[in-house]
């Protein structure tokens, strides 16, 4: 080698050295900036909050335009038939059939048809995939996401109302929908009331203490509310695990109650009050707490009415196992007076005692009814309104034709 080559060789490998730091310095301040821009589309990854946020774009319901008037999605989640049908079927008689479509959750294989409904608006309106569903439990929510994603395929349905099987309308169906149409809000009764005990600490950290809600379970849904509560996969898991009603008593067996446990470090068998056991036990109702915890989880309280659309007269349990209980009240023939209706027609604003809070009742700063449907009405109840002409005009003797 010559001394020239020798000289040479030192200053290559220096060189490629330079280049090879040059390179990496390059490469750091392109991953750190890769980082920033992922930090600012994507804040606080793991936290379950901003990814409930981010399911408003990422909804797996396709999106599709369309034509035409928007549409009220009618979604009755029943037992097994619609009681009520001949109230309903009246209440659509009166409708343009382009503003509306309808959805049944009912029991599995039930299916309506000319022998077990007596309005044709139902024929056939049952979902092909519904469950079995149990009050108070999270098959009851799970029943409100089939109704929800299975209207979420007809692009033209705009507001989705989940109804029961025992509810009535309270106004025409012009009236109705002008209502839900003038206002892009959701209507969705949510309140704090951290006193009742219902959330479970363990829910943490996924659904934070103050993000828990309460309400009530009938809802009125804007189209991209709808697909929140059916994009969800971060809630519902929460609930069905760590929000469960806790076993009835039958307060009519009274000592029968009572049963036998053995207790293996006395290695004797003792009497122990299972009514008393049961009171202990954690409590929680999937459905009063389901949507409007999801809604605050996802930031869309701004989006929101903080109501329900649908009144209930709730009475006070009297029995010394449940004193804490409510139940709805039933409105028999008696009970749907005009008067009585009036009176609920003229509620404009509900109290939340739990936050002191007054909700007035408004749609775009216009103070409006707070109420468009009632439950749970009996069908003596039903008849007593078609007769009185509150959904539209009404001819008997086409009824009990078809009864």
């Amino acid at each position: 080698m010559t001394k020239k080559a020798a000289a040479v060789a030192p200053v290559l490998v220096r060189h490629v050295i330079w280049l090879g730091w040059k390179l990496v310095v390059f490469l750091s301040f392109a991953l750190c900036f890769i980082a920033l821009l992922r930090l600012h589309f994507y804040p606080d990854i793991s936290s379950p909050t901003n990814s409930l946020s981010r399911t408003r774009w990422r909804s797996r319901i396709p999106r599709y335009n369309f034509d035409g008037p928007p549409k009220i999605a009618f979604l009755f989640l029943a037992r097994l038939n619609l009681p009520l049908d001949f109230l309903w079927g009246t209440f659509f008689e009166n409708a343009d059939a382009a503003n509306f479509s309808i959805y049944i959750h009912s029991a599995p294989g039930f299916v309506f048809d000319e022998t077990t409904s007596r309005s044709h608006f139902f024929y056939s309106r049952q979902l092909t995939d519904s469950i079995q569903v149990a009050w108070g439990e999270s098959s009851m929510i799970e029943a409100e996401r089939l109704l929800l994603a299975t209207a979420l395929q007809d692009p033209a349905n705009q507001r989705f109302v989940l109804l029961s099987d025992s509810c009535v309308p309270l106004y025409n169906f012009s009236y109705i929908y002008r209502y839900l149409m003038a206002s892009s809000r959701s209507f969705v009764d949510s309140f704090l009331d951290l006193k009742d005990g219902r959330y479970h600490p363990k829910m943490a950290p996924v659904i934070p203490r103050d993000k828990w809600r309460k309400g009530s379970q009938w809802i009125s849904l804007i189209r991209s509310h709808a697909e929140v509560v059916v994009d969800d996969e971060v809630v519902l898991p929460v609930f069905k695990k760590f929000c469960k009603r806790r076993p009835a008593v039958d307060t009519s067996k009274g000592k029968l109650n009572l049963v036998s446990e053995f207790n293996p470090q006395m290695n004797a068998i003792r009497l122990t009050d299972w009514g008393i056991k049961l009171q202990k036990q954690h409590n929680c109702i999937p459905d009063e707490h389901y949507v409007p915890t999801l809604i605050a989880m996802s930031e869309l309280e701004g989006e929101i009415e903080r109501r329900t659309l649908t009144y209930t007269l709730w009475n006070q349990s009297a029995t010394k196992m449940d004193n804490k209980a409510w139940h709805p009240v039933t409105f028999n023939y008696a009970d749907a007076s005009p008067k009585r209706l009036k009176e609920i027609k003229d509620i404009n604003h509900v109290h939340y005692e739990s936050e002191a809070r007054t909700e007035w009742c408004q749609t775009n700063s216009t103070f409006v009814p707070c109420f468009l449907f009632a439950r749970k009405f009996s069908r003596g109840a039903a008849m007593r309104l078609l007769s009185e002409g509150v959904v539209g005009p009404f001819d008997a003797s086409s009824l009990l034709g078809n009864s």
